[in-house]
């Protein structure tokens, strides 16, 4: 695992443990279903029922996979065990990631625009400079918009341990973890 990914699984686990508690449990994803939700006021319910439905198997896959002693939590040690590996999370982070793009281009026509991107990324609890530094490294288009497709394969990227260098990284820049 690169010295980028052990920094983004460690500022990951910051922004899943939504109530500050130290270990992340059912209800940090909750809160993090809601924060998202509340953002995407364009889009549908169905969209929005799926972001949720993404974040709660993303808690199943954790317990399922991580919780190596059963209290119902993972703790951080338990989370950097094996969270970046790619065949125990791949169909998870993929579900995930189609569905926070999907409420990012709540018109349907492909594209995301940086203030609902920022947005929900700012509900994930992303700090603001990191996230326009994130789009920026997407490579917007001239009307300051990215491909959903460019969004969700950053997103796989960014739980990918062997990888260094991507946009995703601009995330970790400046924030302690």
């Amino acid at each position: 695992m690169t010295t980028e990914a052990d920094r983004r699984v460690a500022l990951v686990f910051s922004l899943f443990d939504a109530n500050a508690n130290g270990v992340l449990e059912a209800d940090d994803f909750e809160i993090m279903a809601d924060r998202v939700i509340r953002e995407a006021h364009a889009s549908d319910q169905a969209a929005k029922d799926a972001m949720r439905a993404a974040f709660r198997r993303y808690w199943r896959t954790l317990l399922t996979e991580l919780d190596e002693n059963s209290d119902g939590e993972i703790s951080f040690e338990e989370f950097t065990t094996c969270v970046l590996s790619p065949e125990r999370f791949d169909e998870t982070v993929a579900v995930f990631a189609e569905a926070l793009a999907a409420l990012g281009d709540p018109d349907g026509d492909g594209l995301i625009e940086r203030p609902l991107f920022m947005a929900l990324m700012t509900a994930i609890g992303f700090e603001p400079a990191n996230i326009d530094a994130l789009f920026d490294a997407f490579e917007p288009s001239d009307r300051d918009r990215i491909r959903v497709e460019t969004w969700v394969a950053g997103i796989k990227d960014y739980y990918a341990p062997g990888k260094a260098g991507i946009p995703g990284d601009q995330l970790t820049v400046g924030t302690a973890v």
